[in-house]
C-alpha cells in the first residue's frame, strides 16, 4: 500500500502525518534560510573590512552584494540560489585565509615589542617584559626591560579580572608569584596599530594581531586600576600550587615564544583573551569541566571558576569573595610603591 493509499484508508492519522512533515520542513527550510543569509552577510562585512586595498574595499563590497541580488531575483527560493550563496561564500572564506598576521607593523608604544624567554632549565630569562612608567593612561615611557626567574622557586598563580561595567565582557590576567614578592603578569590581547581602538565587530575579523604582553603588576594592573576610568578589578588567589603554576607558567611562555615566529590574528570569538588557552590551563590544573558559554561571554568567568574549584575561597560564598578581592581602592593607595604587589595583596583570602 503507498503512502496516498495509506492517508486516504486512514484520513486522520494521515493528515496529522502531512501536517508534522509540512512542520518539519518548513523548520527546515527557516534553520537554512537564516544561514545563508549569515554566511552572506558575513561574506559582505568581511570584503569591506578586510579588504586591503582601501580603494577596493566599496566596489568589490558592492560587486558580491549586486550578485547576492541577481542570484535572489534569478533563482528565488530554489536549491540553485542555496548553492550559488554557499559558493560565494566559500570563495570570500578561502580569500580570508590567505590573509596573514605580521610582527612587522606601525605598532602603539605600548605593544611595539613582543615578549619571549630563553629557557636553561629552571632558569627563564624574559626579554621585552613591560614596566611602563605611568603619568596618564596615555603617557608613559621606560616600557621595556627583561627577568630572569628560577622556576624551582614558583610558588602560585592568580586571576586579575578586569571588568568595564558590562556585564558579558571581562579582562582575565593571570600573574606568577616567584619567591616571596616577586612577580610576572600575562595578559592576551589584541595588538593595536597606531590610530587603532578596540572593537568588538571589528575583533571578529582580521583586523588585529594577538600580543600576549609579559609585564609586571606595577604596569598591568596598576594601569587599569590607577589609570583607566570606569575599570574594575578583582584579584583571586587560584588553587594553584607550586607544580599546577609552574605547568601554567610554561604554557603561557610556550605561546608566546611561538607568536614570535608565527604571528596570529586576534579573535573575539576564537582566539581571545580567555579561550586562546582556556584548554590548556584548565589541563595544567587537572580540571577538565567542559566548555562553558561563560567563557566566550566572560563578564561572569570568576563565578564560573569559583563554581569549578579553581579559585581560593575561604568557605566564603561567591558574592562577599567578590566584594573581598576588589583591590581599586588598594591599588591606588599603593600607587607607585615598589611594594605594590604585596600592598595589593593584604587582607585578601589565600594570601
Amino acid at each position: 500500500m503507498s503512502f496516498k493509499e495509506t492517508i486516504r484508508s486512514n484520513p486522520a492519522p494521515g493528515r496529522r502525518t502531512l501536517l508534522w512533515l509540512r512542520v518539519l520542513r518548513g523548520v527546515g527550510t527557516t534553520i537554512l534560510q537564516v544561514i545563508l543569509a549569515l554566511i552572506t552577510l558575513w561574506a559582505i562585512a568581511a570584503l569591506y573590512v578586510d579588504c586591503r586595498i582601501p580603494a577596493l574595499r566599496i566596489p568589490v563590497t558592492l560587486i558580491y552584494v549586486l550578485g547576492v541580488i541577481a542570484v535572489f531575483v534569478k533563482f528565488r527560493r530554489t536549491r540553485w540560489a542555496a548553492v550559488a550563496y554557499i559558493l560565494g561564500f566559500c570563495v570570500v572564506l578561502a580569500w580570508w585565509f590567505t590573509l596573514k598576521p605580521s610582527n612587522i607593523g606601525n605598532w602603539q608604544p605600548d605593544v611595539d615589542r613582543t615578549a619571549w624567554a630563553e629557557i636553561s632549565g629552571d632558569q627563564i630569562t624574559i626579554h621585552n617584559l613591560r614596566n611602563c612608567n605611568y603619568r596618564t593612561e596615555t603617557d608613559y615611557s621606560d616600557c621595556w626591560g627583561e627577568r630572569t626567574v628560577d622556576l624551582s622557586k614558583i610558588r602560585a598563580a592568580d586571576l586579575f579580572l578586569t571588568n568595564w561595567g558590562i556585564p558579558f565582557a571581562s579582562h582575565p590576567i593571570v600573574s606568577f608569584q616567584f619567591g616571596d614578592d616577586e612577580h610576572i603578569a600575562f595578559s592576551i590581547e589584541a595588538r593595536y596599530k597606531v590610530g587603532q581602538d578596540y572593537s568588538t565587530v571589528l575583533g571578529c575579523f582580521r583586523q588585529y594581531e594577538m600580543i600576549f604582553v609579559a609585564a609586571d603588576e606595577r604596569d598591568l594592573i596598576r594601569l587599569r586600576t590607577n589609570y583607566r576610568k570606569g575599570e574594575e578589578v578583582s584579584m583571586y588567589r587560584m588553587q594553584a600550587p607550586a607544580g599546577i603554576a609552574r605547568a601554567m607558567f610554561l604554557t603561557y611562555v610556550t605561546y608566546l615564544n611561538s607568536l614570535k615566529d608565527h604571528p596570529e590574528w586576534y579573535n573575539e570569538v576564537t582566539k581571545n583573551c580567555t579561550t586562546t588557552i582556556q584548554r590548556q590551563l584548565a589541563a595544567d590544573a587537572n580540571n577538565h569541566q567542559g566548555w562553558n558559554y561563560q567563557y566566550l561571554l566572560n563578564g561572569t568567568l570568576d563565578r564560573l571558576l569559583y563554581e569549578r574549584g579553581r579559585l581560593v575561597t575561604g568557605g566564603l560564598p561567591f558574592p562577599e569573595l567578590k566584594q573581598r578581592e576588589h583591590i581599586n581602592a588598594a591599588a591606588r593607595a599603593a600607587n607607585r610603591s615598589p611594594d605594590f604587589s604585596a600592598l595589593i595583596r593584604c587582607g585578601r583570602i589565600g594570601f
